[in-house]
């Protein structure tokens, strides 16, 4: 039984965080693109504050393994987001329930707590300038609260950031 909670406990997890999906041209060799710049025309769907977020750790994140930013970039990085606001997924119980013998009579429902999410789909396209095709993508699927104060937007975008660019260059 111990085993079984651990098991569950960590499946909860892994399951609250961001997943990410990658797709990229098997074709291309990745060791050849050194610089990079933002697509000079990135219309995110983001707010202004989020997207200098989202370039800010890109930079960092590429700069530290050696990617330089260029007025001339081999690629450009592109990045919009898609988002839909719901109900918190969290929820807390209530129940009422009778019965004797054989007969018994039960009524349930939740009460959400946690207010409202914002639910992301981010999406990061790496393009090579010299012949304008899509080179990499990843597509990041995340929640955010929706009255996140801006240091927990900060760490929810260096989070998601970093997931997206664990995954490139593809490895072989």
């Amino acid at each position: 039984m111990k085993y079984f909670s651990i098991v569950l406990i960590a499946l909860l997890f892994v399951s609250c965080g961001t997943s990410v999906g990658v797709d990229y041209d098997k074709e291309v060799n990745f060791a050849q693109y050194t610089t990079y710049n933002f697509f000079p025309t990135i219309d995110s769907g983001l707010n202004d504050l989020d997207d200098k977020r989202i370039m800010n750790v890109t930079d960092s994140l590429l700069q530290a393994r050696g990617f330089k930013k260029s007025e001339t970039p081999q690629v450009y990085i592109n990045f919009y987001a898609k988002e839909r606001l719901t109900n918190s997924r969290n929820t807390i119980g209530i129940g009422i329930g009778g019965g004797g013998g054989n007969v018994g009579v039960g009524v349930g429902g939740g009460i959400p707590i946690g207010g409202r999410v914002v639910e992301q789909v981010i999406t990061m396209d790496f393009i090579d300038v010299s012949n304008d095709d899509l080179v990499w993508q990843a597509i990041a699927e995340t929640e955010l609260k929706e009255k996140a104060k801006p240091l927990q937007k900060k760490k929810h975008y260096e989070e998601v950031v970093s997931k997206i660019l664990k995954k490139y260059p593809p490895s072989k």
